[in-house]
Protein backbone atom coordinates (compact mmCIF):
# COMPACT_ATOMS: atom_id res chain seq x y z
CA UNK A 1 0.00 0.00 0.00
CA UNK A 2 1.18 3.07 -0.99
CA UNK A 3 1.42 6.36 1.21
CA UNK A 4 -0.25 10.07 0.34
CA UNK A 5 3.28 11.49 -0.17
CA UNK A 6 4.41 8.03 -2.64
CA UNK A 7 1.25 9.30 -4.88
CA UNK A 8 1.67 13.07 -4.94
CA UNK A 9 3.52 13.14 -7.70
CA UNK A 10 4.31 16.61 -9.50
CA UNK A 11 1.45 17.56 -12.21
CA UNK A 12 0.49 20.59 -14.92
CA UNK A 13 -2.70 21.86 -14.00
CA UNK A 14 -5.14 21.46 -17.27
CA UNK A 15 -8.53 20.48 -18.80
CA UNK A 16 -7.20 17.51 -20.89
CA UNK A 17 -5.48 13.98 -21.42
CA UNK A 18 -2.96 15.39 -18.88
CA UNK A 19 -5.05 14.56 -15.74
CA UNK A 20 -6.24 11.73 -16.76
CA UNK A 21 -2.56 10.46 -17.62
CA UNK A 22 -1.41 11.69 -13.81
CA UNK A 23 -4.24 10.08 -12.62
CA UNK A 24 -4.17 6.75 -13.83
CA UNK A 25 -0.37 6.73 -13.40
CA UNK A 26 -0.67 7.51 -9.76
CA UNK A 27 -3.11 4.81 -9.35
CA UNK A 28 -0.87 2.15 -10.63
CA UNK A 29 0.46 1.02 -6.79
CA UNK A 30 -2.57 2.52 -5.05
CA UNK A 31 -4.97 0.52 -2.74
CA UNK A 32 -8.21 1.49 -1.47
CA UNK A 33 -7.33 3.59 1.16
CA UNK A 34 -5.37 5.91 -1.23
CA UNK A 35 -8.56 6.56 -3.06
CA UNK A 36 -9.42 9.87 -1.03
CA UNK A 37 -5.30 11.32 -2.13
CA UNK A 38 -6.25 10.13 -5.47
CA UNK A 39 -9.33 12.45 -5.90
CA UNK A 40 -7.38 15.34 -3.91
CA UNK A 41 -4.49 14.96 -6.94
CA UNK A 42 -7.19 14.98 -9.72
CA UNK A 43 -8.87 17.97 -7.55
CA UNK A 44 -5.49 19.49 -7.48
CA UNK A 45 -5.08 18.96 -11.29
CA UNK A 46 -8.46 20.96 -12.25
CA UNK A 47 -7.91 23.88 -10.16
CA UNK A 48 -9.89 22.59 -7.24
CA UNK A 49 -9.59 23.74 -3.65
CA UNK A 50 -11.25 20.90 -2.10
CA UNK A 51 -12.34 17.49 -3.45
CA UNK A 52 -14.29 14.45 -1.97
CA UNK A 53 -15.24 11.05 -3.67
CA UNK A 54 -18.41 9.88 -1.99
CA UNK A 55 -19.57 6.47 -2.70
CA UNK A 56 -23.26 5.51 -2.44
CA UNK A 57 -24.69 3.19 0.95
CA UNK A 58 -26.06 -0.45 0.23
CA UNK A 59 -29.28 0.89 0.97
CA UNK A 60 -28.67 4.35 -2.03
CA UNK A 61 -30.09 6.70 0.94
CA UNK A 62 -26.88 8.21 1.31
CA UNK A 63 -23.72 9.61 -0.10
CA UNK A 64 -20.93 8.79 2.15
CA UNK A 65 -17.41 10.37 1.68
CA UNK A 66 -14.35 8.35 1.22
CA UNK A 67 -11.84 9.89 3.94
CA UNK A 68 -8.19 10.59 3.61
CA UNK A 69 -6.30 9.52 6.17
CA UNK A 70 -5.34 12.91 7.75
CA UNK A 71 -7.77 15.68 7.43
CA UNK A 72 -8.45 18.82 9.18
CA UNK A 73 -11.88 18.45 11.40
CA UNK A 74 -12.97 21.64 10.18
CA UNK A 75 -12.94 20.64 6.70
CA UNK A 76 -14.21 17.38 7.17
CA UNK A 77 -16.99 15.65 5.03
CA UNK A 78 -20.11 13.82 6.30
CA UNK A 79 -22.66 11.74 4.87
CA UNK A 80 -25.12 13.30 2.26
CA UNK A 81 -28.71 12.25 2.23
CA UNK A 82 -29.44 11.11 -1.40
CA UNK A 83 -33.32 12.75 -1.32
CA UNK A 84 -33.42 15.83 -1.59
CA UNK A 85 -30.12 17.04 -1.68
CA UNK A 86 -27.83 18.74 -5.04
CA UNK A 87 -25.31 15.84 -4.46
CA UNK A 88 -28.64 13.26 -4.33
CA UNK A 89 -30.11 15.02 -7.35
CA UNK A 90 -26.55 14.08 -9.35
CA UNK A 91 -26.18 10.84 -8.24
CA UNK A 92 -30.02 10.10 -8.89
CA UNK A 93 -30.21 11.82 -12.56
CA UNK A 94 -26.34 10.40 -13.35
CA UNK A 95 -25.76 14.43 -14.39
CA UNK A 96 -23.62 16.93 -12.84
CA UNK A 97 -25.15 19.76 -10.89
CA UNK A 98 -24.15 22.84 -9.47
CA UNK A 99 -24.25 25.24 -6.76
CA UNK A 100 -22.90 29.11 -6.45
CA UNK A 101 -21.72 30.52 -2.97
CA UNK A 102 -20.48 33.97 -2.10
CA UNK A 103 -16.84 31.90 -1.71
CA UNK A 104 -17.27 28.93 -3.50
CA UNK A 105 -18.85 27.07 -6.46
CA UNK A 106 -19.41 23.43 -6.19
CA UNK A 107 -19.93 21.13 -9.12
CA UNK A 108 -21.09 17.46 -8.28
CA UNK A 109 -20.38 15.30 -10.62
CA UNK A 110 -21.99 11.00 -10.91
CA UNK A 111 -19.28 8.68 -10.91
CA UNK A 112 -20.25 5.87 -12.65
CA UNK A 113 -19.05 2.21 -13.78
CA UNK A 114 -20.26 2.50 -17.21
CA UNK A 115 -23.98 2.85 -16.19
CA UNK A 116 -24.01 1.81 -12.32
CA UNK A 117 -24.30 4.81 -10.36
CA UNK A 118 -21.38 4.30 -7.28
CA UNK A 119 -21.59 7.77 -6.36
CA UNK A 120 -20.60 10.98 -6.93
CA UNK A 121 -17.53 13.65 -6.71
CA UNK A 122 -17.39 16.69 -5.11
CA UNK A 123 -14.97 19.54 -6.69
CA UNK A 124 -14.91 23.40 -4.69
CA UNK A 125 -13.54 25.79 -6.73
CA UNK A 126 -12.88 29.31 -5.99
CA UNK A 127 -15.38 32.14 -6.32
CA UNK A 128 -15.16 33.61 -9.79
CA UNK A 129 -13.17 30.47 -11.20
CA UNK A 130 -14.23 29.69 -14.57
CA UNK A 131 -16.56 26.40 -14.69
CA UNK A 132 -16.89 26.11 -18.47
CA UNK A 133 -17.70 23.53 -20.83
CA UNK A 134 -14.27 22.37 -20.82
CA UNK A 135 -13.59 21.64 -17.04
CA UNK A 136 -16.95 20.41 -16.71
CA UNK A 137 -16.19 17.36 -19.35
CA UNK A 138 -13.13 16.86 -17.87
CA UNK A 139 -14.23 16.45 -14.42
CA UNK A 140 -16.97 13.95 -15.86
CA UNK A 141 -13.87 12.25 -17.73
CA UNK A 142 -11.65 12.09 -13.69
CA UNK A 143 -15.26 10.64 -11.94
CA UNK A 144 -15.04 8.07 -14.90
CA UNK A 145 -11.90 7.50 -14.17
CA UNK A 146 -12.52 7.40 -10.34
CA UNK A 147 -15.86 5.25 -10.64
CA UNK A 148 -13.39 2.24 -11.97
CA UNK A 149 -10.54 2.70 -9.36
CA UNK A 150 -13.92 2.17 -6.75
CA UNK A 151 -14.79 -1.11 -8.83
CA UNK A 152 -10.81 -2.35 -9.17
CA UNK A 153 -9.87 -1.57 -5.78
CA UNK A 154 -13.18 -2.69 -3.79
CA UNK A 155 -11.66 -6.35 -4.84
CA UNK A 156 -8.30 -5.63 -3.07
CA UNK A 157 -9.58 -4.04 0.17
CA UNK A 158 -11.82 -3.19 2.68
CA UNK A 159 -12.38 0.91 3.15
CA UNK A 160 -14.84 1.28 0.78
CA UNK A 161 -16.81 -1.95 1.82
CA UNK A 162 -16.80 -0.37 5.43
CA UNK A 163 -17.88 3.66 4.34
CA UNK A 164 -20.52 1.72 2.49
CA UNK A 165 -22.32 0.15 5.16
CA UNK A 166 -24.30 1.87 7.60
CA UNK A 167 -24.56 -1.40 9.82
CA UNK A 168 -23.24 -4.18 9.48
CA UNK A 169 -24.07 -6.93 6.77
CA UNK A 170 -24.99 -10.99 8.22
CA UNK A 171 -23.16 -13.38 6.90
CA UNK A 172 -26.04 -14.54 4.37
CA UNK A 173 -26.33 -10.97 2.96
CA UNK A 174 -21.93 -11.06 2.87
CA UNK A 175 -22.26 -14.11 0.57
CA UNK A 176 -25.52 -12.93 -1.64
CA UNK A 177 -24.65 -9.81 -2.75
CA UNK A 178 -20.94 -10.89 -4.05
CA UNK A 179 -23.08 -13.34 -6.36
CA UNK A 180 -24.56 -10.43 -7.71
CA UNK A 181 -23.73 -8.71 -10.93
CA UNK A 182 -23.80 -4.73 -11.36
CA UNK A 183 -27.22 -3.69 -10.59
CA UNK A 184 -27.69 -1.66 -13.74
CA UNK A 185 -26.62 -2.33 -17.41
CA UNK A 186 -27.28 -0.07 -20.18
CA UNK A 187 -26.76 -0.38 -23.65
CA UNK A 188 -27.97 0.97 -27.03
CA UNK A 189 -30.55 -1.59 -27.30
CA UNK A 190 -31.40 -2.42 -23.80
CA UNK A 191 -31.66 -1.85 -20.36
CA UNK A 192 -31.43 -3.35 -16.85
CA UNK A 193 -31.70 -2.74 -13.35
CA UNK A 194 -31.89 -4.97 -9.66
CA UNK A 195 -32.25 -3.93 -6.25
CA UNK A 196 -32.88 -6.00 -3.64
CA UNK A 197 -33.78 -5.45 0.60
CA UNK A 198 -33.61 -5.63 2.94
CA UNK A 199 -29.76 -4.99 2.53
CA UNK A 200 -28.03 -5.90 5.40
CA UNK A 201 -29.97 -9.24 6.01
CA UNK A 202 -31.26 -10.82 2.39
CA UNK A 203 -30.94 -14.15 2.06
CA UNK A 204 -32.48 -16.21 -0.48
CA UNK A 205 -33.17 -13.59 -2.99
CA UNK A 206 -31.15 -13.18 -6.10
CA UNK A 207 -30.65 -11.91 -9.69
CA UNK A 208 -28.20 -13.04 -12.45
CA UNK A 209 -28.18 -11.31 -15.86
CA UNK A 210 -25.90 -11.59 -19.32
CA UNK A 211 -25.33 -9.52 -22.11
CA UNK A 212 -23.93 -12.42 -25.18
CA UNK A 213 -24.25 -11.13 -28.27
CA UNK A 214 -27.54 -10.52 -29.41
CA UNK A 215 -29.21 -12.22 -26.19
CA UNK A 216 -29.72 -10.74 -23.08
CA UNK A 217 -29.81 -13.67 -19.59
CA UNK A 218 -32.14 -12.87 -16.99
CA UNK A 219 -32.93 -14.45 -13.93
CA UNK A 220 -34.73 -13.64 -10.58
CA UNK A 221 -34.69 -16.69 -7.69
CA UNK A 222 -36.19 -17.03 -5.01
CA UNK A 223 -35.26 -19.48 -2.38
CA UNK A 224 -37.01 -21.30 0.35
CA UNK A 225 -36.77 -20.20 4.08
CA UNK A 226 -34.41 -17.88 5.53
CA UNK A 227 -30.67 -17.46 6.84
CA UNK A 228 -27.60 -19.46 5.81
CA UNK A 229 -29.67 -22.19 4.00
CA UNK A 230 -31.65 -19.90 1.67
CA UNK A 231 -28.30 -18.04 0.86
CA UNK A 232 -26.55 -21.21 0.09
CA UNK A 233 -30.21 -22.54 -1.90
CA UNK A 234 -29.55 -19.42 -4.02
CA UNK A 235 -25.87 -20.11 -4.67
CA UNK A 236 -26.27 -23.62 -6.01
CA UNK A 237 -29.64 -21.80 -8.50
CA UNK A 238 -26.92 -19.39 -9.68
CA UNK A 239 -23.98 -21.47 -10.25
CA UNK A 240 -25.90 -23.87 -11.70
CA UNK A 241 -27.26 -21.34 -14.21
CA UNK A 242 -24.41 -19.57 -15.33
CA UNK A 243 -22.70 -22.62 -15.72
CA UNK A 244 -25.46 -23.89 -17.71
CA UNK A 245 -25.43 -21.03 -19.56
CA UNK A 246 -21.46 -20.60 -20.31
CA UNK A 247 -21.94 -24.48 -21.60
CA UNK A 248 -24.22 -22.69 -24.08
CA UNK A 249 -27.25 -24.79 -23.51
CA UNK A 250 -30.69 -24.23 -24.64
CA UNK A 251 -33.02 -22.33 -21.97
CA UNK A 252 -35.30 -25.58 -21.03
CA UNK A 253 -32.00 -27.12 -20.57
CA UNK A 254 -30.93 -24.16 -18.15
CA UNK A 255 -34.04 -24.61 -16.25
CA UNK A 256 -33.56 -28.66 -15.31
CA UNK A 257 -29.96 -28.10 -14.68
CA UNK A 258 -30.95 -25.92 -12.08
CA UNK A 259 -34.24 -28.45 -10.73
CA UNK A 260 -31.65 -31.21 -10.79
CA UNK A 261 -28.63 -29.35 -9.05
CA UNK A 262 -30.71 -28.13 -6.23
CA UNK A 263 -32.85 -31.80 -5.74
CA UNK A 264 -29.04 -33.25 -5.74
CA UNK A 265 -27.73 -31.11 -2.92
CA UNK A 266 -30.81 -30.61 -0.88
CA UNK A 267 -32.36 -33.88 -1.36
CA UNK A 268 -35.67 -32.89 -3.18
CA UNK A 269 -37.41 -31.27 -0.40
CA UNK A 270 -35.88 -27.98 -0.73
CA UNK A 271 -36.82 -25.88 -3.59
CA UNK A 272 -36.35 -21.95 -5.66
CA UNK A 273 -38.85 -20.28 -7.29
CA UNK A 274 -37.81 -18.18 -10.09
CA UNK A 275 -38.49 -16.62 -13.95
CA UNK A 276 -35.53 -17.50 -16.04
CA UNK A 277 -35.96 -15.65 -19.10
CA UNK A 278 -34.05 -14.50 -22.40
CA UNK A 279 -34.68 -10.72 -24.86
CA UNK A 280 -33.24 -11.00 -27.93
CA UNK A 281 -32.59 -7.13 -28.21
CA UNK A 282 -32.35 -6.65 -31.83
CA UNK A 283 -36.14 -8.14 -32.41
CA UNK A 284 -37.60 -8.06 -29.22
CA UNK A 285 -38.82 -11.73 -28.41
CA UNK A 286 -38.84 -11.90 -24.97
CA UNK A 287 -38.96 -15.94 -24.01
CA UNK A 288 -39.11 -17.33 -20.34
CA UNK A 289 -40.08 -20.02 -18.20
CA UNK A 290 -41.83 -19.12 -14.56
CA UNK A 291 -41.03 -21.96 -11.93
CA UNK A 292 -43.46 -21.41 -9.47
CA UNK A 293 -43.13 -17.11 -9.03
CA UNK A 294 -45.00 -14.42 -9.60
CA UNK A 295 -45.54 -13.54 -13.06
CA UNK A 296 -43.59 -10.93 -14.85
CA UNK A 297 -45.65 -7.60 -15.46
CA UNK A 298 -45.52 -5.68 -18.98
CA UNK A 299 -45.25 -1.96 -18.80
CA UNK A 300 -45.98 0.16 -22.32
CA UNK A 301 -46.23 3.64 -21.94
CA UNK A 302 -46.43 4.09 -18.41
CA UNK A 303 -49.11 1.96 -17.72
CA UNK A 304 -48.71 -2.31 -17.03
CA UNK A 305 -50.56 -4.02 -20.06
CA UNK A 306 -50.31 -7.52 -19.41
CA UNK A 307 -49.29 -9.83 -16.82
CA UNK A 308 -47.13 -12.27 -18.55
CA UNK A 309 -48.84 -15.27 -16.66
CA UNK A 310 -49.46 -17.80 -19.46
CA UNK A 311 -46.78 -20.08 -18.78
CA UNK A 312 -46.55 -20.91 -14.84
CA UNK A 313 -44.50 -24.44 -14.40
CA UNK A 314 -43.03 -25.95 -10.98
CA UNK A 315 -40.92 -24.62 -8.40
CA UNK A 316 -37.34 -26.37 -8.82
CA UNK A 317 -35.20 -28.86 -6.83
CA UNK A 318 -38.66 -31.01 -5.54
CA UNK A 319 -37.72 -33.44 -8.63
CA UNK A 320 -41.28 -32.56 -10.46
CA UNK A 321 -39.94 -31.55 -13.64
CA UNK A 322 -40.02 -35.01 -15.51
CA UNK A 323 -39.94 -33.12 -19.12
CA UNK A 324 -39.38 -29.88 -20.58
CA UNK A 325 -40.67 -27.25 -19.29
CA UNK A 326 -42.98 -24.86 -21.61
CA UNK A 327 -42.23 -21.57 -22.50
CA UNK A 328 -43.64 -18.59 -23.23
CA UNK A 329 -42.75 -16.42 -25.84
CA UNK A 330 -43.97 -11.94 -25.98
CA UNK A 331 -43.33 -9.69 -28.75
CA UNK A 332 -42.10 -6.77 -26.60
CA UNK A 333 -42.11 -2.97 -28.48
CA UNK A 334 -39.33 -0.26 -28.02
CA UNK A 335 -39.42 1.32 -24.73
CA UNK A 336 -41.12 -1.93 -22.84
CA UNK A 337 -40.60 -2.68 -19.93
CA UNK A 338 -40.37 -6.19 -17.71
CA UNK A 339 -41.30 -6.19 -14.22
CA UNK A 340 -39.76 -9.18 -12.42
CA UNK A 341 -40.35 -9.42 -8.53
CA UNK A 342 -40.23 -12.27 -5.89
CA UNK A 343 -43.17 -12.23 -3.39
CA UNK A 344 -41.78 -10.44 -0.43
CA UNK A 345 -42.28 -7.17 -2.89
CA UNK A 346 -46.31 -7.48 -2.50
CA UNK A 347 -46.50 -9.70 0.44
CA UNK A 348 -44.80 -7.00 2.78
CA UNK A 349 -46.94 -5.83 5.44
CA UNK A 350 -47.63 -2.88 6.70
CA UNK A 351 -48.38 -2.51 11.05
CA UNK A 352 -52.27 -3.36 10.12
CA UNK A 353 -51.43 -5.78 8.06
CA UNK A 354 -51.80 -4.56 4.80
CA UNK A 355 -50.05 -5.83 1.62
CA UNK A 356 -48.14 -3.59 -0.19
CA UNK A 357 -49.63 -5.71 -3.07
CA UNK A 358 -50.06 -6.10 -6.91
CA UNK A 359 -52.35 -2.67 -7.23
CA UNK A 360 -49.66 -0.24 -5.54
CA UNK A 361 -47.19 -1.79 -7.27
CA UNK A 362 -48.42 -1.72 -10.45
CA UNK A 363 -49.24 1.86 -9.50
CA UNK A 364 -45.78 2.55 -8.51
CA UNK A 365 -44.04 1.59 -11.02
CA UNK A 366 -46.29 2.63 -13.63
CA UNK A 367 -46.29 6.33 -12.18
CA UNK A 368 -42.75 6.19 -12.45
CA UNK A 369 -42.62 4.86 -16.12
CA UNK A 370 -44.81 8.10 -17.15
CA UNK A 371 -42.43 10.24 -15.39
CA UNK A 372 -39.66 8.63 -17.59
CA UNK A 373 -37.23 7.95 -14.85
CA UNK A 374 -34.30 4.92 -15.44
CA UNK A 375 -34.81 1.77 -14.43
CA UNK A 376 -32.12 1.83 -11.73
CA UNK A 377 -33.97 4.94 -10.40
CA UNK A 378 -37.60 3.72 -10.28
CA UNK A 379 -36.21 0.24 -8.26
CA UNK A 380 -34.42 2.80 -5.78
CA UNK A 381 -37.90 4.81 -5.39
CA UNK A 382 -39.40 1.48 -5.01
CA UNK A 383 -37.43 -0.18 -2.84
CA UNK A 384 -37.82 3.06 -0.32
CA UNK A 385 -41.73 2.67 -1.02
CA UNK A 386 -41.36 -1.26 0.04
CA UNK A 387 -39.42 -0.35 3.25
CA UNK A 388 -41.64 2.50 3.87
CA UNK A 389 -44.71 0.48 3.88
CA UNK A 390 -43.06 -1.70 6.69
CA UNK A 391 -41.62 1.01 8.91
CA UNK A 392 -38.57 -0.04 7.61
CA UNK A 393 -38.73 -3.79 8.53
CA UNK A 394 -39.44 -6.47 6.22
CA UNK A 395 -40.15 -9.90 7.35
CA UNK A 396 -39.37 -11.27 3.60
CA UNK A 397 -36.21 -10.01 1.10
CA UNK A 398 -37.89 -8.30 -1.77
CA UNK A 399 -36.27 -8.54 -5.00
CA UNK A 400 -37.16 -6.55 -8.31
CA UNK A 401 -35.50 -6.46 -11.63
CA UNK A 402 -36.70 -3.93 -14.62
CA UNK A 403 -35.51 -4.80 -18.16
CA UNK A 404 -36.12 -2.20 -20.80
CA UNK A 405 -35.95 -2.51 -24.44
CA UNK A 406 -34.95 0.58 -25.76
CA UNK A 407 -34.65 0.31 -29.72
CA UNK A 408 -34.58 -2.13 -32.72
CA UNK A 409 -32.49 -0.42 -34.80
Amino acid sequence: MTSDSEIAVQVVPDHGFGILATLLRASHLAGPDDLPALTMLAGESLGARQSVLYVVDYDQAFLVPLRPAVMPPASAATPIAVDGTLAGLAYSESAQHSSIGPDTSTLWTPVLDGSERLGVLQLDFAAGFEVDDALRSACRDVASLLGELVVTRTLIGDSIEKARRRVPLTLPAEMQWRQLPPLTFLSPRVAIAGILVPTAEVAGDSFDYAMNDDTLHVAVIDAMGHGMEATLLSAVAVSTLRNARRAGVALTAMVRAIDSAVSEQFGGDKFVTGIIGQLDVRSGWWTWVTCGHPAALLIRDGKVVKELDSVIGVPLGLGLLDCDPTVGAERLQPQDRLLLFTDGVIEARDSQGDFFGNERLVEFVARQAAASRPAAETLRRLNHAILDHQQGSLQDDATTVIIEWLSDS
